[in-house]
């Protein structure tokens, strides 16, 4: 059997009563949510549980949410003596893959998610900035076009999702003329997101300086597992480098295809994704058809994934 990896989901995999069904089943994901509450001083297994989409969409919820839920079904695994080879996450997901790998501890790195929801979300009012899918071009056509959009603002790529999927973030003017010649272009489709601001382009470079503020009081432990970045599609070489490419990887492109194409080089067939939602492993199929892709985000699946891992 090849190697493998566990990837975590980003923002917009949510939902409630995410976890739910594994935290009721297993103590020690029951234990999580205990100490999010504790670590974040509220009550955000409520939240998660029975609170309402609106509260839980607000990015400065949202954030701490997917984290614990995705530790949370993360600890199955884990009590099973399955540990992967690799591990990445996609924006917020890879704080879940430092909790993973040793790197932060979960309650240090549940605060500072709180706070980078924050900072992401103050950092560009409401309306003045927007985010696009743009799905059937190549990575050159979409920078074109990025280039092409910038008479009319700010502009640039902010995921290279998969081949054929990249997410463009701006100022909405510009958005909106990339989106127009996205559809002169051919593009299978090229459609707004409902997203409340820019992530992951330069108008986002405020909020990073605040985080990069909050990161210097936390901890920072050596890598039991490796971890690649989102900003450099790449192994981070040390530990002295977390705080860094975390700091930048608000403002900066996610390059989750080669994130993926990084891991399957290193002999990664099977990707293991973990919390909320199948958004990765779709994204993971679209990058190699041959990969195996399991997930984990309640009974029926995590108990399919240990059946398949463990066999």
């Amino acid at each position: 059997m090849g190697k493998i990896a566990f990837i975590f989901p980003g923002q917009g995999a949510q939902y409630i009563g995410m976890a739910k069904e594994i935290s009721e089943l297993y103590p020690a994901a029951a234990d999580i949510f205990e100490r999010a509450n504790n670590a974040l001083g509220f009550d955000i297994r409520e939240m998660i549980f029975h609170g309402d989409d609106e509260t839980l969409t607000i990015t400065e919820n949202t954030q701490p949410a997917i984290l614990t839920a995705s530790i949370a079904c993360l600890m199955p695994l884990l009590e099973a003596g399955i540990k992967p080879d690799y591990t990445a996450g996609l924006s917020l997901g890879e704080y879940g893959a430092h909790v993973l790998a040793g790197t932060f501890s979960f309650e240090d790195a549940v605060r500072v998610v709180r706070k980078r929801g924050k900072y992401m979300q103050d950092a560009v009012p409401v309306g003045l900035g927007a985010m696009a899918a743009i799905l059937g071009l190549s990575r050159e056509e979409v920078i074109d076009i990025c280039e092409m959009a910038q008479s009319a603002g700010v502009i640039g790529p902010a995921n290279f999702n998969c081949p054929g999927q990249i997410v463009l973030a701006g100022e909405t003017a510009a958005i909106d003329e990339a989106i127009k010649i996205a559809t002169e272009r051919g593009a299978k489709r090229a459609v707004l997101l409902n997203v409340s601001a820019p992530f992951h382009c330069v108008m986002l470079e405020p909020a990073g300086k605040k985080l990069r503020t909050v990161l210097e009081d936390v901890a920072v432990n050596p890598m039991t597992i490796p971890v690649v970045a989102n900003v450099t599609g790449k192994v981070i070489p040390s530990e002295d480098q977390v705080k860094d490419l975390l700091v930048q990887q608000v403002s900066k492109s996610v390059f989750w295809e080669d994130s993926v194409r990084t891991m399957i080089d290193a002999g990664v067939d099977t990707f293991v994704e973990i919390g909320p939602g199948k958004v990765l492993s779709g994204f993971v199929k679209k990058i190699d058809r041959g990969l195996r892709t399991l997930n984990v985000e309640d009974k029926a699946s995590l108990d399919k994934t240990l059946e398949i891992l463990k066999g």
